[in-house]
């Protein structure tokens, strides 16, 4: 944290994701606190021989990902962590998401856990490169990797507005990334659930915590990169950071039941033939216009 960080946003930061994270819960199921009720208080259930530590240490740090990742993303007018490398920092704290996965997935020594988690290897492989390039593209058009600076280069123009191709990429790896809607194949019911097959009480709940984490996450950093950050009328800054992420959130929530699920080979070849070149148009585009 730097030195000039306001000891405020130690304590606001826990209590607005927290907040999204109970209302992207409560969309997905209902009421969150008779489930979390159930999960801590119902049995666990264990395969023969799981590695319990592993899958305690996927679980957790599935949901520490997602919490460094968006510790860089601005309150209104400030993060937590302002990072000179804050675009850098927050996509190597989403590939953490990966080795969290497969790690659940793998220690709870099932087939269905592994398959899935082998799935989301398959498909970060995927979604990875196009997302890289649209955060190379934000940061190409600011000039830095600091995601205030991201925001500053937007007081007279929307990076949404000549940068759209980066944005819908952006949003479609968003999805992949949080496994999401169309992309949730990870945790596939063909697949009894893949990596969350074995999961129960405690382990189950910080998982869910962490995938429902990474998604608000994904949807907060959107507004920094692409939607001008905390800049509006009337509002306070931090309001406008709340309504922008809101929005972006809903339309993720929204894809949920609006998509098929995409097969992995389908979407790796989406990805590969149709997502890069179109973001690296894009990317071309945006160095010609800042040289």
């Amino acid at each position: 944290m730097a030195d000039d960080t306001p000891l405020w946003t130690l304590a606001a930061y826990p209590v607005v994701l927290g907040a999204f994270v109970l209302a992207t819960a409560a969309f997905d199921g209902g009421s969150p606190l008779p489930r979390l009720a159930r999960l801590l208080v119902g049995q666990r259930r264990r395969t023969l021989l799981p590695d319990v530590l592993l899958m305690r240490i996927g679980a957790i740090s599935l949901l520490t990902a997602a919490v460094l990742a968006g510790a860089v993303l601005p309150l209104g007018e400030v993060a937590l962590l302002d990072l000179d490398v804050g675009v850098v920092w927050f996509n190597a704290m989403e590939v953490c998401a990966w080795g969290a996965l497969w790690l659940t997935g793998w220690s709870a020594n099932s087939v269905y856990p592994l398959v899935g988690g082998y799935r989301f290897v398959s498909q970060g492989l995927a979604y990875e490169l196009p997302h890289m390039f649209a955060l190379i593209t934000v940061a190409v058009g600011a000039g830095s990797l600091r995601v205030a600076d991201a925001v500053q280069a937007q007081q007279g123009l929307w990076f949404v507005v000549w940068m759209p191709v980066a944005f819908v990429v952006y949003l479609v790896s968003a999805l992949a990334m949080a496994f999401w809607g169309p992309m949730s194949q990870p945790l596939g019911p063909d697949i009894a659930g893949g990596v969350t097959a074995e999961l129960a009480g405690a382990d189950r709940l910080v998982f869910q915590a962490g995938r429902y984490a990474l998604l608000v996450v994904a949807a907060g950093a959107a507004v920094p990169l692409f939607l001008g950050g905390g800049a509006g009328p009337l509002l306070p800054a931090w309001g406008w950071v709340a309504v922008k992420t809101a929005a972006v959130l809903g339309v993720l929530l929204w894809a949920r039941h609006r998509f098929p699920a995409i097969r992995m080979d389908r979407f790796m070849q989406v990805s590969w033939v149709v997502l890069i070149p179109l973001v690296l148009v894009q990317l071309l585009v945006v160095s010609i216009v800042v040289m």
